[in-house]
């Protein structure tokens, strides 16, 4: 039996979120790209599944995740959401789909969720996304939000860089988050973002934060996202902050439920 509400069909529903940011529980994200993925994130138990634009890079073979289009994701997302019947699946909204205005991203978000099947969208930054966020929650798409390294805009950023490292712009990325979470986003990413700046934002919001990288252990953010690799990805063109952000495999329940289990216990040997 579900341990959530019928109607959700195994999902946990998106208002209990901040309560269970509120009980101290800590929850668990993955990225999946196809349907074996998105299988093994179900069976692992995890709450939240993102299919990341990071696809570019780690599937696709880009060098960054700015190509990325609309099809391809909706494609990923499709497969993904086929696996995992019970976590919650956020599409990235990828570079180009949310950022020329507000109509366009509301049709972006409205295809993610009527042609692929995903729960939520994500899109990064916030100012002029702002409106973007309150646009689509307000067509009926939750979203969720994302400040810190913006990987689409890391060129703005000075490149694929900790971000927050200075007063001015740690209290610019707490002020982001703040507005992002009253433009109705119901969970926030920090990408990349002191520990000690992931905490004061976290401890400030009632929504869960999301973190990835520098904040990435779960100590300080309500949930800790590992970005799947594949197992032939060690030539992938990968950012040094990504990197950081990733750790040798997966979660260990994502790790163990991709893993055969064996029918037999594995016996020691005995030292002659």
């Amino acid at each position: 039996m579900s341990k959530y509400a019928s109607w959700t069909h195994g999902k946990l529903p998106l208002t209990e979120l901040a309560e269970l940011k509120r009980r101290g529980q800590k929850l668990a994200m993955v990225t999946a790209y196809d349907f074996p993925s998105g299988r093994i994130a179900d069976e692992a138990g995890v709450e939240l599944v993102l299919v990341g634009d990071s696809a570019g890079m780690v599937v696709l073979g880009n060098e960054s995740t700015v190509p990325v289009t609309m099809d391809e994701l909706l494609m990923l997302t499709r497969a993904v959401v086929r696996g995992a019947k019970r976590p919650l699946v956020i599409a990235d909204m990828p570079f180009g789909s949310f950022q020329t205005s507000d109509e366009r991203a509301v049709e972006n978000a409205v295809r993610f969720v009527k042609e692929a099947g995903a729960d939520a969208v994500k899109l990064e930054g916030a100012g002029p996304s702002l409106s973007r966020v309150q646009s689509i929650v307000g067509a009926g798409v939750p979203v969720m939000g994302h400040v810190g390294l913006t990987p689409q805009s890391a060129t703005m950023l000075g490149g694929f860089k900790a971000q927050g490292r200075t007063a001015e712009k740690a209290e610019r990325l707490y002020e982001d988050a703040l507005a992002l979470e009253a433009a109705g986003c119901f969970a926030i990413v920090l990408e990349a973002v002191p520990a000690q700046v992931a905490a004061r934002v976290t401890e400030a919001l009632e929504v869960p934060t999301i973190g990835i990288g520098a904040c990435s252990s779960g100590t300080t953010c309500s949930a800790s996202m590992r970005v799947r690799r594949r197992a032939s990805s060690s030539a992938t063109p990968t950012s040094p902050a990504r990197r950081g952000a990733r750790s040798r495999h997966t979660s260990t329940t994502f790790a163990r439920a991709a893993s055969p289990r064996s029918s037999t216990p594995t016996r020691s040997r005995k030292r002659s």
